[in-house]
């Protein structure tokens, strides 16, 4: 997952934060977002994040502000002189610290849910124990090391009543949403075959970036490809039935004879219900064309369906807000090409400016609230997702990620 501002602006040049005497244009909302004031009697859901994580400010900060029933009260860190000072930084009324600070903060009594963005790893220990704590839980993707692993934090969330959402954010926007309509209105028949791509061009993310973390749960499948394994099977409506093929590319030579364990790209072909396919690539650093010194290759970040009555393609499904495209190209005669951008949906609900993430939060907290989200992930979709990238790692010989060592106790 991108996990600063300055890597977004590198996939999307011009998104720039807004200046205070300039008017608002949609993007510069989406960074700053207005103030919504909280309804009176109505007390909002409190929000502690674990970690002072880099994705957070874009993935929950920011969305909290516009949201009138939500406030990040507090944030912990392993180092408490981090946690205050990332507390400063984003006006987070609460921070903990130390050995003890990320269960601190869980067993606060004001804080009524937890997001973890922590490396993957540690998804499932650090959630189970929230869970087990009462706390509901917003949980970065993808949502543990293993399948096992997911199915046991979602039983555990359903035995205590409590809401569990794998953060797929991209699947909240009106954008995906409609070419999920256009897709299952069938105005271009079965699909045949889908592809999805998510690379950026080396260089983006350092060589030592815990992405490249075996023990912490690394490689791009863990990363991007939980991306598109996961809009194949949404777009599809669909779980594939068999790992056709599949390589991975290591994100360095192994040493001696150790085999590698952590791919920098990874592309696969699937074989879907109905005689159909379908094809992933994801990759963390993108060879630049004409060797080392020439042409950065261009970032990845697109859809493309082929049905049996015509072609759809989504550019940018991961952050469409700031710019995006939904090509529909009919074959039947008389039927023109048409290009279409969503930014809300057909009964006004979403404002222009809003990110995939504040739409996710919303459905999150209508969640928790006991309304009906408009869409949602639920135990199903994110048991499936991690037990395809498990395949898909089966098939290469990579392996899966190691198991936790964290054993609940507290059920």
């Amino acid at each position: 997952m991108m996990a600063s501002h300055s890597r977004w602006r590198i996939l999307f040049p011009g998104l720039n934060q807004a200046e205070p005497s300039k008017k608002r244009e949609p993007n510069d909302s989406a960074f700053n977002p207005p103030l919504a004031p909280q309804i009176a009697g109505v007390s909002p859901l409190r929000f502690g994040i674990l970690g002072a994580a880099a994705i957070a400010p874009i993935a929950l900060i920011s969305p909290a502000k516009s949201h009138p029933e939500v406030v990040v009260h507090a944030v912990a860190a392993r180092d408490i002189a981090r946690a205050e000072a990332y507390a400063k930084k984003y006006g987070i009324e609460k921070f903990y610290g130390g050995p003890r600070g990320y269960q601190e903060l869980i067993d606060d009594p004001e804080i009524e849910v937890i997001y973890n963005p922590l490396p993957n790893a540690l998804h499932f220990e650090w959630t189970m124990k929230a869970l087990a704590a009462g706390k509901h839980v917003l949980l970065e993707k993808p949502s543990a090391d293993t399948a096992d692993e997911t199915r046991q934090m979602f039983a555990l969330a359903e035995e205590k009543g409590l809401v569990l959402l794998e953060a797929f954010h991209y699947r909240f926007h009106p954008a995906v949403q409609r070419v999920k309509a256009i897709i299952d209105s069938g105005e271009l028949g079965p699909i045949k075959h889908i592809s999805a791509a998510l690379a950026i061009p080396r260089g983006l993310i350092p060589s030592d970036d815990i992405r490249f973390n075996h023990e912490l749960g690394g490689g791009v499948m863990m990363d991007m490809g939980c991306y598109t394994m996961n809009c194949l099977r949404y777009l599809s409506s669909s779980n594939p039935t068999a790992v056709i093929s599949a390589e991975q590319v290591p994100h360095a030579p192994p040493s001696g004879s150790a085999p590698p364990t952590i791919d920098r790209r990874t592309t696969a072909t699937l074989a879907l219900p109905n005689d159909a396919t379908a094809e992933l690539m994801c990759d963390l650093g993108m060879p630049s064309k004409y060797g080392n010194y020439g042409i950065p290759a261009f970032p990845q970040v697109r859809a493309h369906i082929e049905c049996v009555g015509g072609t759809i393609e989504l550019y940018n499904f991961v952050a469409p807000t700031f710019y995006h495209s939904i090509t529909i190209v009919p074959k039947l005669r008389g039927k023109k090409k048409r290009v279409e951008k969503v930014y809300k949906f057909a009964d006004g609900y979403g404002e222009d400016w809003w990110t995939t993430y504040r739409y996710q939060l919303d459905a999150f907290v209508d969640q928790v609230r006991g309304r009906r989200p408009r869409t949602w992930i639920n135990k199903e979709d994110s048991i499936a997702n991690m037990e395809w990238i498990e395949k898909i790692y089966a098939k290469t010989g990579f392996g899966s990620r190691p198991k936790s060592e964290y054993t609940s106790v507290a059920r």
